[in-house]
């Protein structure tokens, strides 16, 4: 990191020189009582508020019973903000997640009744259950934070987060998110299994009470704001920029991959490393707050080719090989 970057940091410039500390600490408090929760999963954790704290969303890709829904649960008790939950069926409509104009009898006139995406944090549980028709109803709300509903266009709570579920094993009467929407999630994680000593531990937790009900609100929406703001202003060296910009256009012209990472790809990188040097402390970038974001906000946006498919290789491992081939700045 250079003198610039540190001067910043220790406050030898007159610049403010660390995180809001008290919203620092709300943050640990968070963190705190979701390790209550999901025990053994800090690092999920982690990449969950990043993506919260760059003002972006969340795709979590498990198998059944792994707490994604959980998670959900608790972060939104953790928060002062509105939770609405949808569960994604093959009958569900755009206006059941939208909302629609209702007619009253009693004055012979229309009124709108807002859907459940008017609020704080989403969750879409099963997302891949609905139909193309039903997905897209999400993709200018979570893009633009606005919905356009006959014809007028209305925006959405601030802050506002989707976190979406989906089952990667079960096919059945599923349908795969199209690449715009996949587009959309900032990021993309899996709880997986807990090792022993954790899921030992989840089972001691819930042998009288769930430790949902232990959960108190932390953050307001206000704060979460506030920290975004903060976030903005996490200062990146010419050099890191250089760095996620290579791994970006490397991915368009790997053998592998048929369509590689967009310009919005390379906009949330950046931004969930902000968020993530945030998270620890600091208000300028280093590699290390770059690195374990590479395959989570990247994997899920890129195709590859059918040989590649057919040959057994994942986004993930290609990831894997270009981060290998590009000096990392110092």
């Amino acid at each position: 990191m250079n003198q610039v970057a540190d001067a910043v940091y220790w406050g030898e410039t007159g610049e403010t020189s660390m995180p809001d500390q008290q919203l620092f600490e709300k943050i640990q408090k968070v963190k705190e009582q979701l390790n209550t929760v999901i025990r053994g999963k800090e690092s999920v954790l982690d990449l969950l508020f990043a993506a919260l704290l760059a003002d972006g969303h969340v795709l979590m890709e498990d198998v059944p019973g792994t707490g994604k829904t959980t998670l959900a649960k608790a972060l939104a008790l953790s928060l002062s903000a509105e939770f609405s939950r949808i569960q994604f069926t093959p009958d569900l409509l755009p206006a059941d997640i939208l909302g629609s104009s209702i007619y009253s009898p009693k004055d012979g006139t229309f009124f709108f009744r807002r859907g459940p995406v008017f609020t704080n944090l989403l969750l879409a549980d099963e997302i891949n259950r609905a139909s193309p028709r039903t997905q897209s109803a999400l993709l200018e709300a979570m893009n633009e934070r606005q919905v356009s509903i006959e014809g007028r266009e209305t925006a959405l709570a601030r802050p506002f987060l989707v976190i979406a579920t989906q089952n990667p094993i079960e096919y059945y009467g599923t349908y795969p998110l199209p690449e715009a929407q996949l587009d959309r999630f900032a990021v993309r994680l899996s709880l997986g299994y807990p090792d022993e000593a954790s899921e030992l531990q989840i089972l001691r937790d819930r042998r009288k009470t769930d430790p949902l009900n232990a959960i108190k609100p932390v953050l307001t929406c206000e704060d979460i704001c506030r920290i975004q703001e903060e976030v903005r202003d996490v200062e990146i060296e010419d050099s890191l920029m250089g760095y996620m910009m290579t791994i970006i256009r490397t991915t368009r012209e790997a053998p592998e991959i048929r369509l590689g990472a967009s310009p919005r790809a390379l906009l949330t990188l950046s931004r969930c490393a902000q968020a993530s040097a945030w998270l620890k402390n600091r208000i300028f970038l280093k590699p290390d707050d770059i690195l374990p974001l590479i395959g989570p906000v990247l994997a899920h946006r890129l195709i590859l080719t059918l040989e590649s498919k057919h040959a057994g290789i994942s986004a993930a491992s290609v990831l894997e090989e270009i981060v290998k081939k590009i000096r990392i700045p110092v």
